[in-house]
């Protein structure tokens, strides 16, 4: 779906609290078909008034290499992201303490099992300063309305036995497992993370919970029952929390309809999803997130991290901090940030 510049600009904001360190630890970079959003635009964004330290590129199935075995053509991703991380580095060197792409998190076909090392490897020869680990995306709904995973994957994945022995692979290496599934999906998960208690595992995007399709007239239900699913999840410590990723099509709120984005204060009506999720897994479990470009769809850069700051306006300088950077730098070992 392509970005509209010109609609988004239609709202502007004042940055809130604009000292605020940031880690933005989930964002994509991509030139295709359906759309761009390269270095530059990614630039664009973090330099609208927010104080962004440092991002974490994460997989979107973009800049693979052409040929060569299968498994490994995911590393040209790798490859890409890191030379983009050093050529930012070199033009904004003593400009701006910030550090675009210090953490990646690549892809690698988890169903390997424990075959799946060599291109774990591969992957940190890639980017041995930032590597920092792996998203096989599991996301897989029932209805022909409801997109699957670009890599299609199976029915209750992550059940497998190879998939799981492919996750168990990852704390070998000190790297973690990037989640992204849906709603119906999360006690999978949860049973997932007590079965690999070594591996840190990272649920994207709140657990997906969906709105479109069989889901459009079922959101009070669906709420409901994604509150109890996250509340079991929370209780396997190995398990942090994106909070983000809620302003996607897919999730059925229709702000990309409307024929004015979004301010801050609209997006943070939904900040129960927020809040519950704080509730459950504590600040120091839980990091915000962009998730761009795929949430610009609904609203800017500025304002979605304005809304952020409108939920949590009411915790304490220490909560903020770990929901803003502190949880992001421990989890994908990134350079902590000087509030």
């Amino acid at each position: 779906m392509p970005i509209r510049e010109d609609w988004l600009s239609q709202v502007e904001e004042e940055i809130l609290e604009p000292d605020i360190p940031i880690i933005d630890p989930h964002h994509h970079l991509w030139d295709r078909s359906d759309g761009r959003y390269m270095a530059d635009d990614l630039q664009a964004d973090i330099e609208s008034g927010h104080n962004i330290v440092s991002t974490v590129f994460v997989e979107c199935s973009s800049m693979y290499r052409e040929d060569g075995p299968e498994q490994f053509r995911p590393v040209g991703e790798t490859e890409f992201v890191n030379a983009v991380a050093k050529e930012y580095g070199k033009q904004n060197s003593g400009v701006v303490p910030r550090r675009v792409c210090e953490g990646i998190v690549g892809h690698a076909d988890l169903t390997l099992g424990g075959k799946v090392d060599e291109v774990l490897e591969a992957h940190i020869d890639a980017a041995p300063e930032r590597f920092r680990g792996i998203r096989h995306s599991v996301s897989w709904d029932a209805s022909e309305e409801v997109r699957n995973a670009n890599i299609n994957p199976p029915r209750g994945l992550l059940g497998d036995k190879q998939f799981r022995d492919g996750v168990r692979r990852l704390s070998a290496h000190n790297l973690s497992f990037e989640a992204w599934l849906y709603h119906p999906q999360i006690p999978e998960l949860t049973e997932l993370a007590r079965a690999c208690p070594e591996v840190t595992i990272v649920c994207d995007h709140f657990g997906g919970p969906l709105g479109i399709g069989p889901y459009v007239e079922m959101r009070s239900e669906i709420y409901r029952k994604w509150q109890g699913d996250i509340s079991a999840l929370s209780e396997c410590p190995n398990v942090f929390a994106k909070l983000g990723g809620l302003n996607m099509a897919i999730n059925g709120f229709r702000w990309h309809k409307r024929l004015t984005p979004p301010t801050s204060e609209e997006l943070a009506a939904n900040k129960h999803y927020y809040l519950h999720t704080i509730d459950c897994f504590g600040p120091e479990r839980c990091m915000f997130e962009s998730n761009f470009p795929v949430d610009k769809i609904s609203c800017s850069y500025g304002v979605l991290w304005n809304s952020f700051k409108r939920m949590v306006g009411h915790l304490t300088r220490k909560q903020k901090a770990e929901l803003f950077h502190g949880t992001a730098a421990r989890v994908y070992r990134l350079t902590p940030a000087v509030p």
